[in-house]
């Protein structure tokens, strides 16, 4: 009887060890094995847990930049991470001119103006502002205008508008307006209400 008790309790000590087991770990993901890394090149690109790095884009700077060159840039990059890479603006250029925060295109050129150039560039596009603005006065141009257009001016008919168009191809266009009183028909009197209705540039 003694035997048979303590034989039991044996056992029941063997089952209250087995509950006392620790709990087996679960099995990590390849997540938690892969983590992201970045790249050994200084590029700055990243890669995810595949492994697969993003597209790379080469952009061409120079002007007023410390390094000028051709950079490698991971795609999306913008402007001001490219002169970063060439080491900054140098102390001549007009960084006002330059948007930084534009995106990179593969096969791009980044030229950071000087001051000095800068102004210059301005002051080129207010004087061709300008012209373009002076051109288009309301005058018809004899050298480029249509039979429609011609027609709209005052004292020239169809038969005008067509001599004026033979003129300008027989004699490769109108150097002046007083060209128009060597076409027949029109004399003086019709030149007088057309002259400042036209212009030959």
């Amino acid at each position: 009887m003694f035997v048979l008790l303590a034989a039991g309790c044996a056992g029941r000590e063997m089952r209250g060890e087995e509950l006392l087991l620790p709990d087996v770990p679960e099995e990590k993901t390849k997540e938690d094995l892969d983590p992201v890394t970045e790249d050994a090149g200084g590029t700055g690109q990243a890669t995810g847990h595949t492994g697969v790095q993003k597209p790379l884009i080469y952009v061409q700077v120079s002007g007023a930049v410390n390094e000028p060159g051709v950079y490698a840039l991971p795609e999306g990059s913008r402007v001001f991470e490219a002169i970063e890479l060439a080491g900054g603006v140098s102390k001549e250029a007009d960084v006002q001119s330059l948007n930084q925060a534009k995106p990179l295109a593969d096969g791009e050129m980044i030229r950071v103006l000087t001051a000095e150039e800068a102004a210059q560039a301005a002051e080129e596009e207010n004087i061709s502002a300008g012209q373009n603005q002076s051109q288009d006065d309301g005058r018809v141009n004899l050298n480029t205008a249509t039979k429609e257009e011609l027609m709209q001016l005052p004292g020239i008919g169809a038969a005008k508008a067509e001599r004026i168009l033979a003129w300008r191809e027989e004699n490769g266009g109108f150097a002046q307006i007083e060209d128009l009183m060597k076409i027949e028909g029109i004399k003086e009197g019709v030149f007088s209400k057309v002259e400042d209705c036209v212009r030959v540039q």
